[in-house]
């Protein structure tokens, strides 16, 4: 038996209200999340979409993680397109090694039992 252990995530992000000090300049929301911005650019990684009863909605992977994640609250074919606004906890993996985040999605998928995704499942 092959045994997979998740790692712990780089960021987690949630969606929050901005609380703004004397000086302090006010961060342009993205669909609710301030600290969107702290999503690496160049990285891949694999990313865990979350409602707010923290139930796992999607898991994906990408070469540039920021740029996936910023596709599926803005593309209209994205499988969440009709899940957006239940997202309310993202959380980042950086792997560089495509042949991991293949991996790591596919076990993440099966095991925790993304509600959304739609491939790689091997549960019913």
């Amino acid at each position: 038996m092959i045994k997979i252990e998740l790692p712990k995530p780089d960021l987690v992000i949630r969606q929050r209200e901005q609380v703004l000090k004397p000086g302090d300049v006010e961060i342009t929301p993205f669909h609710g999340f301030i600290d969107f911005h702290k999503i690496t650019r160049e990285k891949g990684g694999i990313f865990f979409f979350y409602n707010e009863k923290n139930e796992l909605l999607f898991v994906g992977k990408a070469r540039k993680i920021r740029q996936r994640i910023k596709k599926h609250f803005e593309d209209n074919v994205s499988p969440m397109k009709k899940y957006r606004d239940e997202i309310f906890k993202i959380e980042v993996y950086e792997i560089e090694d495509p042949m991991e985040r293949e991996i790591y999605e596919t076990y993440a998928i099966n095991t925790l039992r993304a509600k959304y995704n739609i491939d790689k499942v091997f549960f019913e």
